[in-house]
């Protein structure tokens, strides 16, 4: 099988009028070899079944498809999911099973099969959100690679105390231990992004808890990072009712009311939710 290069990827968008869409996050990786890493890195195996996310002109497509047989593929733009066929069967041979699914990541609710890892290059505008999503309604996603802005991977993956730590990092540990797993050049990409590009991979974890306890805890975690230079018992007052009230709660979790949120692994916020719960 062969992979596509910048020319061959210029060429398909020119053959379907294509403009990258810079609302769609289209900016499309021209370098083989750089495919073949993310997949490497994410640790695909002939046994996955692999979903990508935006699979654009199919570089990163014919890089799973490599190693699996079987890819479900997300694209919202219609004029690649249609084309996206085609250009897989020109380039390889053999049995496989690609699935397109022409439809928003953000509204998928069900796939035709279970995936088991993730290895997409995520638009830059809905990263997140896209991430989170997946990870909530996907519970067969065990691991993944994905390709992000570099602030946001820093964002994902931080721990407590850093300036990067926050809502990203607190909600993407509800499901899965989230590292980073390198950087990319700008120059794998037409067009050429402003910003730098970094990878990030996840391995699930148990939850904490069930669908209720999460919306809970996550509104916990936007309370206390909406002022995130505000110490917990002044950041939860709206939530329990005043700071004195917080104040409680707090301590009844066993955490000291005088911290910020950023100190604070999701386990502890699971704690305040489980102490709101009781405190009166």
């Amino acid at each position: 099988m062969t992979l596509l290069g910048a020319a061959e990827i210029r060429e398909l968008a020119e053959s379907l009028d294509l403009r990258p869409a810079k609302s769609l996050g289209q900016n499309f990786v021209i370098d083989g070899n750089v495919c073949q890493k993310i997949v490497r890195v994410a640790g695909v195996t002939a046994d996955d079944i692999a979903l990508e996310i935006g699979p654009g002109l199919g570089s990163l497509t014919l890089a799973l498809l490599e190693v699996t047989p079987n890819v479900i593929a997300i694209e919202i733009d219609q004029r690649l999911a249609d084309r996206l066929p085609i250009t897989v069967s020109e380039h390889k041979s053999g049995s496989y099973n690609l699935t397109v699914v022409n439809t928003d990541a953000l509204a998928v609710r069900e796939l035709p099969a279970a995936p088991t890892v993730l290895v997409a290059n995520l638009p830059y505008n809905v990263s997140v959100p896209v991430l989170l999503h997946l990870l909530e309604i996907l519970p067969s996603l065990n691991t993944g690679v994905v390709m992000v802005q570099a602030e946001v991977a820093d964002r994902l993956s931080a721990k407590p105390g850093s300036k990067e730590y926050g809502i990203p990092s607190l909600k993407a540990s509800w499901w899965a231990e989230v590292i980073g797993a390198g950087s990319v050049s700008r120059s794998i990409f037409w067009p050429v992004p402003g910003v730098d590009s970094k990878l990030i991979g996840f391995k699930r974890r148990p939850t904490p808890g069930g669908d209720a306890m999460r919306r809970g805890v996550f509104r916990l975690v936007d309370a206390a990072f909406a002022q995130r230079r505000k110490m917990l018992r002044a950041a939860l007052s709206g939530i329990f009712g005043n700071s004195a009230k917080a104040e409680a709660v707090l301590i009844s979790a066993g955490v000291d009311p005088t911290l910020r949120g950023e100190s604070l692994l999701i386990d502890s916020f699971c704690a305040i939710y489980n102490a709101s719960q009781s405190v009166k």
